[in-house]
């Protein structure tokens, strides 16, 4: 054997060896690189859903956004805050921009905040609707339908008082004055003889004859902001309803049941004072439309007086309410210096 065949021998040798030596390791990787490739592949879809649904989740959070924006800029300011009312201070640092206090026997003005202002007066104006109503000495007993004319389309507020429902006349005064139903009063309206056109007319009439010279309606409800009138008039108006008996019971009412359909419905009252065991309670009714602010007016008896109270233009949900325990306290707790003491007056000059 020669010395080139012994290392071409030696080369081919070492050759396979090597091969023998590296075909296991490149086996494995050959195994391995399409799972790697399917891994990597998973990752890339894992990761485009994610980003997919953390997009959409991004727009659900802007419509959302959106949608909050369009309720919180939908809220229109109250007229007492356009006409800088809420700026008047008084000694009881009332909530409500205007503020009327009457001893309802003697007329004696106890407190006077803003009380000649002319504003939105919201479900107040049921007091009027149920005032005209009684007058008319209408059957309480006759059956009355809600109808799509009492679908309310101006400011879009709900009812459980549904197209084709059927009640009592007395049943809708009953729910227009305890629970403020839209519905329950634009029927007691519309089904007054002559229609509607004739109510209102008979709303403003009644109005001018009690000498209530800054109050106007257009509709039975309140939700109009174009029903308006000021603190002294509705005092006025707050007395005559007084008078009636059964405007007493039915705006006093804790609850209420009523049966539509196959279902029975439980109403309760808007203002919770009248189960409150510190207040007598003789008339009462409460407000509401973004322009009115919050509202509350009530005849009531305290520390042996019998007292008109008006509230309008509150700003927070409960600061009405605030407001009349702040003056019950007032008067009971005061009454001896509250009874000789001038009346509290803090007007601005806003006046009609």
């Amino acid at each position: 054997m020669t010395l080139r065949t012994l290392h071409t021998g030696l080369r081919r040798s070492s050759r396979n060896l090597l091969i023998a030596l590296l075909a296991p390791a490149l086996m494995q990787f050959a195994q391995a690189a399409p799972a790697s490739s399917k891994s990597t592949n998973a990752a890339a879809t894992s990761s485009a859903k994610a980003s997919s649904k953390a997009s959409a989740k991004s727009k659900r959070v802007k419509k959302s956004q959106t949608r909050s924006a369009v309720r919180v800029s939908a809220e229109r300011p109250s007229f007492g805050a356009l006409y800088g009312l809420h700026g008047t201070s008084d000694p009881l640092d009332l909530k409500s921009s205007v503020a009327f206090v009457l001893d309802q026997d003697t007329q004696e003005v106890l407190l006077s905040k803003n009380a000649q202002a002319v504003l939105p007066i919201a479900s107040i104006t049921k007091l009027m609707t149920a005032i005209v109503v009684t007058d008319a000495q209408l059957p309480l007993d006759e059956m009355i339908t809600v109808t799509q004319d009492d679908v309310d389309t101006e400011k879009g507020s709900r009812s459980r008082l549904t197209v084709g429902t059927r009640l009592s006349r007395e049943e809708m005064l009953h729910l227009a004055l305890m629970s403020s139903e839209n519905r329950a009063a634009h029927a007691l309206g519309r089904t007054y003889p002559g229609g509607l056109d004739v109510f209102v007319a008979r709303m403003n009439a009644k109005a001018q004859a009690l000498g209530m010279v800054n109050t106007h309606y257009v509709e039975p409800t309140g939700l109009s902001s174009k029903n308006q009138s000021s603190a002294r008039d509705l005092a006025t108006l707050v007395n005559e309803a007084h008078q009636h008996p059964l405007i007493r019971e039915l705006s006093t009412s804790r609850e209420y049941q009523v049966e539509v359909g196959r279902r029975e419905l439980t109403y309760r009252n808007t203002n919770g004072l009248v189960r409150s065991p510190d207040w007598d309670i003789g008339v009462q009714k409460t407000g509401y439309i973004s322009e009115a602010g919050r509202c509350l007016v009530m005849q009531a008896q305290m520390a042996g007086r019998k007292l008109i109270m008006i509230f309008l233009d509150s700003a927070g949900k409960y600061s009405r309410i605030g407001d009349a325990e702040r003056v019950r306290r007032w008067i009971t707790e005061n009454a001896p210096a509250a009874a000789a003491a001038p009346a509290v007056r803090v007007d601005t000059s806003l006046h009609s």
